[in-house]
């Protein structure tokens, strides 16, 4: 099974931002989006880049983001459900929510959190990449 970290950066949020997905210690993707953008957006960005990745591989994702993990999991099949509409007002960064949501229910990924900067190596490859990728690194 393949294990890849997922993460996010925008500096300032929002600001300029960038995402990152490791595996075996190296970058496999790197990207951002044009404009100023969010921690919260390029966390979403690394986990699509991820899944693309696996391609319906079996892999384990490892992200700080349990945002991203509650959204994915527990948020969105009832916003489906409901037609993209939540009771609190507009679900914030729909377009994420809405291309992450399916390529995880057609993949074979666990999504596993852990702790964000707690010295964990994998996720710190991943922030660090991530910085490096807001500032214009590409593979």
């Amino acid at each position: 099974m393949r294990i890849f970290y997922t993460d996010g950066s925008a500096s300032p949020n929002p600001g300029p931002g960038g995402y990152a997905v490791i595996e075996d210690k190296k970058p496999i993707a790197l990207g951002s989006e044009d404009g100023d953008t969010t921690n919260i957006r390029m966390e979403g960005k690394a986990i699509i880049a991820a899944l693309h990745i696996a391609n319906g591989e079996e892999v384990e994702i490892h992200t700080d983001s349990e945002f991203w993990i509650n959204v994915i999991t527990k948020w969105a099949p009832g916003w489906e459900t409901k037609g993209w509409k939540k009771s609190g007002g507009p679900i914030k960064n729909l377009d994420i929510v809405q291309e992450v949501y399916p390529l995880y229910g057609t993949s074979h990924a666990t999504l596993v959190w852990v702790r964000g900067h707690d010295g964990l190596e994998g996720n710190e490859i991943a922030d660090e990449w991530a910085n490096k990728a807001r500032e214009g690194s590409r593979l």
